[in-house]
């Protein structure tokens, strides 16, 4: 039995020890997944209503509510429904929409092409939008479904391992361990989106549904078959709880939609998705000591059972014999969950050293970093705006495919916050800090020398003048922290590879064109 009193103080008592963790981690999957929508409310918050066409970087090109009135309008434009679009009604259905949806749908990105295809639209822009739809639907399997999977094992190691990383999210990839969570991912996916159409029973299934994710986290390898079957079990008899402990927060959900989700960041996601995980573990728990059916799946008994340095010290000694691909690397980290005795194992080549992110760099690898991040800020944000609305668009403010605004970014983020890297909260504020006075200065430049602001937000929540917004701010805050914490050490080992002389010659090549790139944008925009 359990009672939804102790699962909330036990998750009261992880969070007073690792609340910077737990909120990072909802953070990050609220930014590049599709759970939590209400969390993204103040970023991608429009003040004017209305279809806007911004060009903000992580900013959606059109609200999926307008998305929908416009396929609407397409189907019903000389009924007498279509008049409907205009009313109160309409404008608190289009907030509900927009609240309860997120920006990375399947579902709205192929409604966005058909509204192209039905529009008369030119077959490229169709094109687009097709392919905008295919990345997303690969964008949901692939790295939506493995970063909630990679959530939820975060959570269930963090309650007994103080010191776990928040990059645990991510182990899937490094365990190069895709494909059957992928796969049963998916099949929850479509399998509760069916259900859904009977509404009693989509409400049933989802609930019935709900430990799939914590099962692929205990147990990567579990065919879909057991892990539908378990969740049914952990589930049985225990639905109707889950909705009385679902109706507790209804009050967190409330406030955190009048705040526009800002307190979902700060406590409400943190809290649930830990007492969602102290369910699991202690319906897992009653689970395997019962010797029900099939409990062997569940075979992860270090995220309850701590291993003593003796044992660990045995483990290790016949890890070593096995020469397994941790054989090299792996070391005793206080406090974090013994990787090398995991079920699954990553192969050899997926297994490095250690990041550091205090690393030294000398004058090449600020220079290679500078046009990486660069290249790499112009090919996010032209994905994101192929996956999210179907439509290619050229930020650049040079000719070329790169965005030296993230390339500034990150070399600051570098100087600024090398030494604070054990600081991972401070690290993101400073972040933070860098960006909002780099972007603001940046549009002001541009407002006074060309007559108007590089990108305005003059129609996004919480703006400043226009030039920047909290929304845009707190997106790369967050890809600073990724630049600090793996993308510029793992890049820099790269470079290293290359040799001196052939660094040097790169960096030679890559200032001449950057150089001439600038000069020739320079002579186009005063002439």
């Amino acid at each position: 039995m359990w009672k939804r009193k102790d699962l909330k103080k036990k998750v009261r008592v992880s969070m007073r020890q690792s609340y910077w963790k737990m909120a990072a981690v909802c953070f990050v999957i609220a930014v590049l997944t599709t759970a939590y929508p209400v969390s993204a409310t103040f970023i991608n918050l429009q003040t004017s209503p209305g279809p806007q066409l911004s060009d903000a970087a992580f900013a959606p090109y059109l609200p999926n509510s307008e998305v929908i009135s416009q396929t609407i309008k397409l189907f019903l434009e000389n009924a007498p429904l279509s008049g409907l679009y205009s009313s109160t009604v309409a404008d608190i259905i289009h907030s509900v929409i927009d609240l309860s949806s997120t920006n990375i749908s399947v579902f709205f990105t192929a409604l966005r092409a058909v509204n192209s295809f039905l529009s008369g639209a030119p077959g490229i822009a169709v094109f687009l939008v097709a392919a905008g739809t295919v990345l997303t639907f690969l964008y949901q399997i692939f790295i939506s479904n493995i970063l909630q999977v990679g959530e939820k094992r975060f959570f269930l190691e963090i309650r007994s391992y103080r010191h776990t990383p928040v990059s645990k999210i991510f182990f899937l990839f490094k365990l190069r361990y895709l494909h059957r969570p992928a796969w049963v991912m998916l099949c929850r996916s479509v399998f509760q989106t069916l259900w859904n159409f009977t509404i009693i029973g989509g409400i049933i299934k989802h609930y019935e549904y709900i430990m799939i994710p914590f099962i692929l986290a205990e147990n990567p390898k579990i065919s879909r078959k057991d892990t539908f079957f378990l969740s049914k079990q952990l589930t049985e008899h225990n639905k109707w709880k889950l909705f009385l402990l679902d109706l507790s927060f209804a009050g967190w959900k409330l406030l955190s939609i009048l705040t526009l989700g800002i307190l979902d960041f700060v406590i409400v996601n943190p809290y649930i998705t830990g007492c969602r995980s102290e369910l699991y573990l202690a319906l897992r728990r009653n689970y395997v000591l019962s010797r029900s059916p099939r409990y062997e799946r569940l075979n992860d008994s270090y995220l309850e059972h701590v291993p003593s340095e003796d044992e660990l010290l045995i483990s290790k000694a016949l890890y070593d014999d096995s020469q397994g691909p941790y054989t090299q690397t792996t070391y005793f980290a206080p406090e974090q969950y013994p990787v090398f005795l995991f079920s699954v194992q990553p192969p050899f080549r997926a297994v490095h050293s250690p990041v550091r992110p205090d690393r030294k760099y000398d004058v090449f690898s600020y220079i290679l970093l500078f046009c990486s991040f660069s290249v790499f800020g112009w090919l996010l944000e032209t994905m994101i705006y192929l996956i999210r609305n179907g439509v290619f668009t050229d930020n650049s403010a040079l000719f070329g495919p790169w965005q030296p605004l993230y390339g500034i970014f990150g070399i600051l983020s570098l100087l600024f916050t090398k030494r604070l890297n054990k600081k991972p909260a401070l690290v993101f504020f400073v972040n933070f800090f860098i960006y909002s006075v780099l972007e603001y200065a940046l549009n002001l430049i541009s407002d006074l020398t060309l007559g108007h602001p590089f990108r305005d937000y003059s129609e996004f929540f919480l703006n400043l003048n226009g030039r920047i917004y909290v929304g845009g701010c707190v997106s790369f805050a967050l890809l600073g922290c990724a630049f600090l914490y793996y993308l510029a050490p793992r890049w820099t080992d790269l470079f290293m590879r290359m040799g001196h002389a052939k660094r040097a010659a790169l960096c030679a090549v890559l200032c001449l064109l950057f150089a001439t790139d600038t000069v020739l944008t320079i002579v186009v925009a005063f002439s």
